[in-house]
């Protein structure tokens, strides 16, 4: 990617003959002078859009990068890529970030950029961009959007979309009115930003962080927080400096770094996404994350951010407490602190000046809120591959729990339906939602309780799919079961009144049927899978890994390691 001169650019706005002349031309043409040409030029992957609200502000933000580039010596270039927005994408916005990595990838190869500042923030987002800054490997640093302020519903703190789930599920419950649903809709989201519990967004920009690939501090700031604006510019200004150190992500994406960020992860009560975006921007790098390296890590870091929707407090009162910086911080301990940061200092001396402020939103380690991370890996005959749960939102209660299978296969209209007759003790089985069934194993691994068991004040069941779940989601919810039932994962062998064994503790996810009967069902119903007839859809079928793989196209790993 260098050049003699050890800028990518050089070569390009230096070169003799018509291209040459043509390159410098066309530059000029858009008010640029020759002494521009001779800074560094850095790429603004800007990812506005208006399909996507959690982007929405982020043409200021992009203003911002290019001042802070500027102001360091730089060209400051923006350009767009795919945006995806969760809310509006249908089916899923995981169907298309391979497509968005796979947008962003090409972008920065194909143009002559010496660094890339990349704005993200919606789910999907940050890991695309992460992947696509492995694979080309020019200094990169992230910048996120930041989280909504608090939403509001006569006085009652809201969270998207944590409260989205619960108030929903009022209405059904007849709890609530539909006019105060509606009252509830106007006050939940009160400013740009993305969701502001501790869902895939959140978690993801502090990961990012905690990775070292944006700069301490930053991931929490609040959307209409000027400090983001602040941010921005500060980021711009680094880029700069971190291609003059020639400073790139192969030098801060290291297994150290992502050892951090799994601790981090466990100790945030993150979302379940988050193993799968790990394992796919590791393995853009040829690092491979086993499932049971989250679990392992997930048995010796405590939990300790008390926010929602495993905890109490959303993302405003997390920054104030100090957010992702001061957590880090407080697990220095834990960490890896000669781990490299975009900063170009390692991590212990990046974040040794944070300090926690609210220790009842960042709990210390000799006093965590659980002894282990937020995430289990369960493996078993039912997942031979592993399934994740949020443990700390799950009922207690259900943790161990034996129950008769009802099994659901596919969706009506984007959703998963429950029977209705299913009872409190069942546990309701999705099949057919994951990378390769749905196809983009969407989030629908919440699965709406029955009305009638609403109506009788019933809250929470056991919950098996092999879809994914919002970082939002709460309650017992086991997804992420690998191999999916689609391409003949056990999950797709459960029948209705099949007994369903769950043991958190023990990690322990079981179907007590005889192993005779399941190859017997294996044999009735082997056959082609139907794919999508033509398009990114087919190609993503056929192409994509499991799960436990990062749910990555298997041509896009080093060497094709994941055919």
């Amino acid at each position: 990617m260098g050049t003699v001169a050890g800028r990518r650019s050089t070569a390009f706005f230096e070169a003799s003959g018509m291209w040459g002349f043509i390159r410098r031309a066309f530059t000029k043409g858009m008010g640029f002078s020759q002494s521009d040409l001779g800074r560094p030029l850095i790429g603004v992957c800007n990812t506005f859009s208006e399909l996507n609200k959690c982007h929405s502000h982020f043409r200021e933000l992009a203003e911002a990068v290019k001042r802070g580039v500027w102001q360091a010596g730089g060209l400051p270039l923006e350009f767009p890529t795919i945006s995806l927005g969760e809310p509006f994408v249908q089916p899923t916005t995981m169907l298309y970030r391979n497509l968005m990595a796979m947008d962003t990838e090409e972008m920065l190869r194909a143009h002559p950029l010496d660094g890339v500042v990349l704005l993200g923030g919606c789910d999907k987002t940050i890991p695309a961009q992460l992947m696509a800054a492995a694979t080309v490997d020019i200094p990169a640093i992230q910048v996120t959007g930041g989280p909504m302020l608090d939403g509001d519903f006569r006085g009652e703190r809201l969270g998207a979309c944590t409260d989205c789930y619960r108030l929903t599920q009022e209405h059904a419950a007849g709890t609530l009115s539909g006019e105060e649903l509606q009252g509830a809709e106007d006050g939940m989201c009160r400013s740009a930003g993305h969701c502001m519990v501790m869902g895939t967004a959140s978690t993801m920009g502090a990961l990012a962080e905690a990775l070292g690939m944006m700069l301490p501090g930053t991931s929490s700031i609040p959307a209409p927080d000027s400090r983001r604006l602040q941010a921005c510019e500060e980021s711009g200004r680094r880029i700069v400096a971190m291609v003059a150190e020639d400073l790139r992500p192969s030098r801060i994406l290291t297994p150290a770094a992502f050892d951090n960020a799994i601790r981090v992860l466990m100790a945030l009560g993150g979302s379940p996404n988050a193993v799968i975006h790990l394992v796919a921007i590791a393995g853009r790098l040829g690092i491979r994350l086993p499932v049971a390296r989250f679990d392992a890590l997930s048995r010796e870091t405590p939990w300790l951010c008390n926010v929602r929707p495993s905890g109490a407090h959303q993302m405003e009162t997390y920054h104030r407490a100090g957010g992702t910086a001061a957590l880090i911080a407080t697990m220095l301990p834990l960490l890896n602190g000669s781990a490299l940061t975009c900063t170009g200092r390692p991590l212990a001396e990046a974040y040794v000046d944070a300090g926690v402020r609210v220790p009842d939103v960042i709990a210390d380690l000799d006093h965590p809120l659980h002894a282990e991370g937020g995430l289990a890996v369960l493996t078993g005959n039912l997942c031979p591959d592993g399934a994740i749960i949020k443990q700390t939102a799950a009922t207690p209660a259900l943790l161990r729990h034996r129950g008769r299978a009802r099994v659901l296969r596919g969706l009506v209209h984007g959703e998963a339906v429950a029977p209705d007759d299913a009872r409190p003790e069942d546990v309701l089985v999705l099949t057919g939602a994951g990378p390769v069934g749905a196809p983009g194993m969407p989030e629908v691994g919440q699965i709406p309780l029955p009305q009638a068991l609403l109506r009788a004040g019933v809250r929470d069941m056991v919950r098996v799919s092999d879809a994914r779940l919002s970082g939002t989601s709460y309650g017992t919810l086991v997804a992420h079961v690998a191999p999916e039932g689609a391409v003949g994962g056990p999950i797709g062998l459960v029948r209705d009144g099949d007994e369903i064994e769950l043991d958190v503790p023990a990690r322990h996810l079981e179907l007590r049927v005889d192993a005779r009967e399941l190859q017997r069902r294996a044999c009735e119903q082997a056959g082609p899978r139907p794919l999508a007839p033509r398009g990114y859809a087919r190609l993503y079928q056929e192409h994509v890994l499991q799960a436990d793989r990062g749910c990555d196209l298997d041509f896009l790993l080093p060497g094709g390691a994941g055919r």
